[in-house]
């Protein structure tokens, strides 16, 4: 593990880093290697923040488009100089309507210097009553890939901003029904060209083509991971993910490092399962200093209250 230190004072990053903010509510969270910093989405503002290695937080896209409610998946692409931002409302961010709530769903780019919005995307795409776009997993072209685990769909978009409906729900999990709970959430680009995504209700873990959309169930030894929320790929190959019962009871609070079976992910064992001391984690970030398990206070949102802190405690 990494001990190298925050730009500026030459301290090293704390295993357990808490920021302060108003009601901020942080889902997603990725790594800046120019600021070498932290940034944060924000359920209840949609907006996005810088967080350096004590905490300290600082605004960056501080006033989104008005259809933007709840800022959750947040990636950064460094080479075309751009932050995107998955976007949707389930009514609890401050400015939900009911006109809006499940109904706005997107994904928002940004110059990642300036914070200054250059387009969004509509993402609500099909007939289906609702939608939800999340988390953003990022090709070494720019394009773009969406989960919507309200839809159950992932969508691809181009750098210019064209989408289109790469998989349907049928095809990431036959038998589920819309309505029942969430679908896919967590989703990575894997170097062998692929895509990996899990479903939080199931718990399957779906290899999937970026071409063609074609869905592969990756066999796992240890069994479905029910609550996994989000995922990331290591240098050594190996999968860390963060699983909670914010949205299923028979989830829990909890960090799983997989390892492949093979380099096309047909198969996975669980290497290491502990359970996590703060409630609710919803992302998981390999950075220089180590990987970083974001706890951002959701469960205050969904029984109608806020919280003013989160945290982001290394995996030791």
């Amino acid at each position: 593990m990494s001990d190298s230190s925050t730009p500026g004072d030459g301290t090293p990053f704390a295993d357990v880093i808490t920021g302060h903010a108003d009601s901020l509510h942080p889902e997603g969270v990725d790594w800046d290697p120019n600021r070498q910093a932290f940034l944060v989405s924000s359920t209840r503002h949609g907006t996005a923040s810088i967080v350096d290695g004590h905490g300290r937080l600082t605004p960056l896209v501080t006033d989104p488009d008005p259809r933007i409610v709840s800022t959750v998946g947040i990636t950064v692409d460094v080479p075309r100089n751009r932050l995107l931002l998955g976007y949707h409302d389930l009514g609890i961010g401050v400015r939900s309507t009911p006109e809006t709530n499940l109904k706005a769903s997107g994904m928002a780019v940004y110059d990642l210097a300036t914070g200054e919005e250059q387009f969004l995307v509509d993402l609500a795409l099909g007939e289906e009553p609702m939608h939800a776009a999340d988390r953003i997993a990022l090709d070494q072209d720019g394009t773009a890939y969406v989960s919507d685990p309200a839809a159950n769909k992932i969508y691809r978009v181009t750098v210019d901003g064209k989408a289109e409906v790469l998989v349907d729900s049928q095809t990431l999990s036959p038998g589920w029904e819309l309505g029942t709970g969430a679908g896919v959430i967590g989703l990575r680009v894997h170097s062998g060209g692929f895509l990996l995504a899990l479903h939080y209700t199931t718990g399957l873990l779906a290899r999937v083509s970026t071409d063609t959309g074609e869905v592969r169930q990756v066999e796992l030894s240890g069994g479905p991971i029910v609550g996994g929320d989000a995922f990331a790929l290591r240098a050594d190959g190996s999968m860390v993910v963060v699983s909670n019962a914010l949205a299923n009871e028979n989830g829990e609070d909890a960090v799983i490092v997989l390892e492949p079976a093979d380099e096309d992910w047909s198969a996975a064992k669980t290497v290491h399962h502990e359970k996590w001391p703060e409630k609710n984690p919803t992302d998981v970030l390999p950075t220089p200093h180590g990987d970083y398990v974001l706890s951002g206070r959701p469960e205050y949102l969904f029984r109608g209250e806020t919280a003013d802190d989160f945290v982001l405690r290394r995996i030791v």
